[in-house]
């Protein structure tokens, strides 16, 4: 063989063969821990401030491409959203008090109640304000508009005339029930008239109702509170969910479900599930919990036991300070590894830096620019779409989902070592994709810089294996086409 011709057949045998992989994983197609529901956020407080702005929508509900303050974003395509019920208003009661505020919560934190006063419960009085909060309800109508299909109503705090000291920021010492025991039933009928009258009148139909934010903590303490807060008692949660499933009920909303109770953590979520009386656990219809305890927590614990209930699970508030996506990849693969939710919500998406995904200043009302977290997050939200299945990806730092309409297969991997090649093996699939065919990959360096979201079209199928070389700390998506369980 001629030398040159030699050269060009080393080259390509090199560039064909398996590559010597420092880590591989094993994709389990038999694995099923759900049909994914979606990604989400809640609308308070970002909403009050920015609810006008439709480009805000694009970017954060669609998949388009968005230009925004200078920026290109891949939109988040985010499903569902949480709207806040206020819990505070300016007007007097009927025995001439007034809302009690604390001296530490921003103007921005206070979100209005639609129920002024105890007068009336009927929708249409004078007792009731439908006017208010018009930005959170602009921004949750530009959503929906947009393809957001599961809208969830809840609450941080009942409205500031039904609690016991007429702070709805928490108790005098964060410790005791701040819901008055005689309007236990008045909360209820506030989120179920809200139900209602959003049906009739909006044209939303919420899939959930939740009475309770991180109900079990003691940090709900109204003379320092920071925002709208309230803690019970797992036997108050009880109570309350028995009155909301009634109030839903009475008004025809027997589609809409009870959801409970949004604990900070994962074993305070265990708990409450386990102290909830055996009637209010059959009256919810899904379990939520919160993100906190970040990488600590039995999550497995808290998984089990909101199966052995027949319940659904999502984390339906996550947030932290860490702009650079380390701790949001980290522990939203733990949560897909241990607690396997079927949807998962992010808390602000537009904040002060590091805890948005956009920074901003809801109260000065100024928006910046995005962080590294907000790429790593678009690697998860952009290709585990709503209506897939959530695999067993083999691994402590894989998670994998699949589309059986279109027979394709979605992993996402972090590698967080130095520089390796990672091997996926697709030999449990009855079909394992095509010989040669394309995987495209995306890929998101954490950090404070690099790469955002870039995508690649260098990976192929060798036999019933692809694999690609991950810089240290980078996260990368991949899409498998015509590949069968």
């Amino acid at each position: 063989m001629h030398l040159r011709s030699l050269l060009t057949f080393m080259v390509t045998l090199l560039a064909t063969r398996p590559a010597a992989a420092d880590e591989t994983t094993i994709i389990n197609a038999s694995a099923n821990f759900g049909t994914w529901d979606g990604w989400g956020t809640s609308l308070a407080w970002w909403a009050k401030a920015f609810g006008t702005q439709s480009a805000l929508a694009d970017i954060f509900f669609t998949r388009n491409t968005v230009t925004f303050n200078g920026h290109v974003l891949p939109g988040l395509g985010l499903n569902i959203v949480r709207y806040n019920a206020g819990a505070c208003s300016a007007n007097k009661d009927p025995d001439g008090d007034s809302m009690v505020v604390s001296p530490n919560i921003k103007a921005s934190r206070q979100m209005d109640a639609f129920w002024l006063d105890w007068t009336s419960t009927n929708a249409s009085s004078s007792s009731w304000s439908w006017t208010v909060d018009a930005n959170q309800r602009n921004m949750m109508a530009l959503a929906i508009a947009r393809g957001a299909n599961l809208v969830e109503l809840f609450s941080n705090s009942p409205v500031w005339w039904m609690c016991y000291n007429l702070n709805p920021s928490g108790s005098t010492s964060g410790s005791t029930d701040n819901l008055e025991s005689w309007n236990w039933d008045q909360h209820a009928v506030y989120l179920a008239t809200i139900a209602s009258f959003a049906a009739t009148h909006w044209g939303v139909t919420f899939t959930s109702v939740e009475a309770f934010n991180e109900p079990s903590a003691t940090y709900w303490v109204g003379p320092t509170g920071t925002q709208e807060g309230c803690h019970y008692d797992v036997s108050t949660m009880s109570n309350v969910i028995g009155f909301l499933r009634s109030e839903l009920n009475s008004r025809g909303l027997t589609n809409i479900i009870v959801s409970a109770s949004d604990e900070e953590t994962y074993d305070l979520a265990t708990s409450t599930v386990g102290g909830l009386t055996p009637t209010a656990l059959g009256q919810i219809g899904r379990v939520n919990v919160h993100g906190y305890q970040y990488g600590g927590g039995r999550r497995d614990i808290l998984y089990s036991t909101v199966s052995a209930a027949g319940k659904k699970l999502w984390n339906s508030e996550y947030g932290e300070g860490d702009g650079t996506g380390s701790q949001l990849a980290s522990n939203l693969i733990l949560d897909f590894v241990w607690l396997h939710p079927t949807a998962w919500v992010y808390w602000q998406v537009l904040d002060v830096s590091g805890w948005g995904l956009i920074t901003a200043d809801n109260d000065a009302q100024t928006i910046g620019a995005p962080s590294q977290k907000y790429f790593v997050l678009a690697q998860f939200t952009r290709h585990i779409r709503p209506g897939m299945r959530i695999l067993d990806g083999g691994s402590a730092y894989t998670v994998s989902a699949y589309d059986a309409s279109a027979k394709k297969l979605v992993i996402v991997a972090v590698n967080w070592d130095a520089a390796q090649v990672v091997n996926f093996d697709l030999s449990k699939f009855t079909t394992p994709g095509v010989n040669g065919a394309l995987v495209q990959r995306w890929a998101t360096q954490i950090g404070s810089s690099g790469m955002q979201y870039t995508a690649f079209n260098d990976t192929f199928i060798s036999g019933t294996k692809f694999w690609s070389n991950f810089g240290q700390n980078v996260i990368m998506t991949f899409e498998v086409q015509n590949i069968v369980i």
